[in-house]
């Protein structure tokens, strides 16, 4: 059985702007809606805030599962949700 993951991205009021089976392109795309203010964007792990790159994200998803990591810009945020496919 093949383990399928995908990634879902919400911003801050829940609204929903895609599902994507490459963590690049969600990583792309949520850099791109938080983006639009003039504030760096951050990932927020834990109480802790760092600069966002893709081996973070990476390493944060790293053998879990449902779980959630924030992106935050100035008043945008964006959240992605790792799941898996189930049969």
């Amino acid at each position: 059985m093949t383990k399928i993951y995908i990634y879902c991205l919400f911003d801050q009021k829940d609204i929903f702007h895609g599902v994507y089976s490459s963590i690049k392109s969600a990583h792309r795309d949520a850099l791109k809606i938080c983006n639009t203010s003039g504030a760096p964007v951050l990932v927020e792990v834990g109480h802790e805030r760092r600069i966002p790159s893709l081996s973070l994200l990476r390493n944060l998803f790293k053998g879990e599962l449902d779980v959630k990591v924030k992106y935050i810009s100035g008043n945008q945020s964006v959240e992605i949700i790792k799941t898996k496919l189930k049969e």
